[in-house]
């Protein structure tokens, strides 16, 4: 039986209602937010949650392939620029033939400089290739170049004269000068390209890339 309007008896729990028939506990709103209450916003200015588009990864994927491919001609040019060492071997020991010489450093010197340029040309490409550009890109561009720049340094020291000097020098036999191995002295150099790379990109981006919309101002 439906109970008559009026005040709450004894018998009746705090929080219920009557509606005449029906009598139901009132459930408390979360966290003491009432239903009429608007939701929270985030704050004014909060970027947007950042997630990848499908494919951008596997863009920079491909990209990061590509970069690396390209040490072997980064190799083939080293092979082909760097200075020789000239070396001399007296039939008991080998020794440079000019003490004073800076062919090792130039071999380190060119191989940097190509390192440089390979990683502005690739920089450039990319950002034709995705304006947008994006972490992912940014590192697959560091980690092409680094794996490209090994790829060089191997595939030069493979193809430039041999490493077995004392068997060299036996062959040439005593006097006679002949090229020392082609060597990366300083494996910071290594660092040339991935750092150039980067470095480009940024700086492409942040002068042509497009331009987040200016957020709305708040209301007075």
């Amino acid at each position: 039986m439906s109970r008559p309007d009026g005040p709450p008896g004894r018998g009746d729990r705090p929080g219920t209602w009557h509606d005449g028939g029906v009598t139901a506990p009132l459930t408390p709103p979360p966290h003491g937010r009432s239903p009429e209450d608007p939701v929270p916003q985030p704050p004014f200015g909060a970027p947007p949650s950042a997630a990848l588009e499908p494919g951008e990864l596997r863009r920079a994927v491909l990209v990061g392939l590509a970069v690396a491919v390209t040490g072997l001609l980064l190799g083939l040019a080293w092979v082909w620029l760097a200075p020789r060492v000239p070396l001399v071997s007296d039939g008991k020991a080998v020794y440079l033939e000019n003490t004073e010489g800076e062919q090792a450093v130039g071999a380190d010197g060119v191989f940097v400089l190509l390192g440089l340029a390979l990683g502005a040309v690739w920089a450039l490409l990319a950002f034709l290739f995705s304006r947008r550009g994006g972490v992912p890109l940014v590192v697959s561009l560091a980690l092409g170049g680094l794996l490209g720049s090994v790829i060089a340094w191997r595939l030069g020291v493979a193809l430039g004269p041999t490493t077995d000097v004392v068997a060299h020098a036996r062959e040439v036999g005593k006097g006679v000068t002949f090229e020392g191995p082609l060597q990366l002295r300083a494996k910071g150099a290594l660092l040339a390209w991935p750092t150039a790379a980067m470095l480009v990109h940024l700086a492409l981006t942040g002068l042509f890339g497009p331009r987040d919309p200016e957020p709305p101002l708040p209301p007075l």
